[in-house]
């Protein structure tokens, strides 16, 4: 019996590439049957089918980040939009996508205070990815403007805006910057500005073409690194192995 319904699975798989105007309905009924009668005999093959499509949707996120991460590094080494902790002569980069209301992004926060305070040598560049509420959007443009009129204060004010307790809004956004010393009119006149938006962009483009859909996410080297219960660890290595081979595993 098995070997008759995979016989007559073989043949409708086969017809189905004919236009479907080359089956009547009752042999169109008749193909159905078949199919679901052979799925029910053999679960197995859905659950086998599930994962080969899953592998070739991971193959073609791998295939267009690859293409991605080429290019990526060079936009970052010219574009000046992007706010930077650490050397921002660094001999690496590590990149980290964030939302100012992403609580493991605020617990990211000291894992990098420690990774700046242990390697002189490491450049961090902050990509804007306001994604977990709407009131982030507002937050991420106060942000942005901080970074690019007052880079000597932005450091201070995003660490508090992450460490605070409250929702991250444009309103919460100001008073932080207001907070740590930063010039109203400049601020103002920075987001009123072209760049702020340009800022943004660039940032959900590099995120979109990367497969980046969460934050916190890393980006060093040729790896794009979602968060870890062991984020320093597994980014230190990864930035030690970029200095001994040139690519985040060796």
């Amino acid at each position: 019996m098995i070997r008759a319904i995979r016989l007559a699975l073989a043949g409708a798989l086969a017809l189905a590439a004919l236009p479907a105007a080359a089956f009547d309905a009752p042999e169109k009924e008749e193909i159905g049957k078949i199919v679901r009668e052979y799925l029910i005999q053999n679960p197995e093959v859905l659950y086998e089918a599930q994962k080969e499509w899953n592998r070739r949707q991971e193959a073609k996120l791998q295939e267009k980040r690859e293409t991605a991460l080429k290019t990526y590094a060079e936009t970052l080494a010219t574009s000046k939009l992007h706010a930077v902790l650490g050397n921002p002569k660094g001999d690496v980069t590590l990149v980290e996508f964030f939302d100012y209301n992403c609580g493991y992004c605020r617990r990211a926060i000291s894992d990098l205070d420690a990774m700046i305070a242990a390697d002189p040598k490491l450049k961090i560049v902050l990509m804007e990815l306001p994604v977990i509420r709407e009131e982030s959007l507002g937050a991420a443009q106060v942000s942005i403007a901080v970074s690019q009129t007052a880079p000597e204060k932005f450091r201070a004010f995003h660490e508090k805006l992450l460490n605070s307790q409250t929702l991250a809004t444009r309103a919460k956004a100001l008073a932080v910057a207001k907070e740590v010393g930063v010039d109203a009119a400049k601020l103002d006149a920075a987001m009123k500005g072209p760049q702020v938006e340009r800022t943004l962009i660039e940032s959900k483009t590099m995120a979109d073409d990367l497969g980046v859909e969460a934050t916190p996410t890393f980006v060093v080297g040729d790896a794009v690194v979602p968060n870890t219960k062991t984020v320093v660890d597994d980014l230190q290595g990864r930035i030690a192995a970029i200095r001994t081979c040139g690519k985040a595993i060796c």
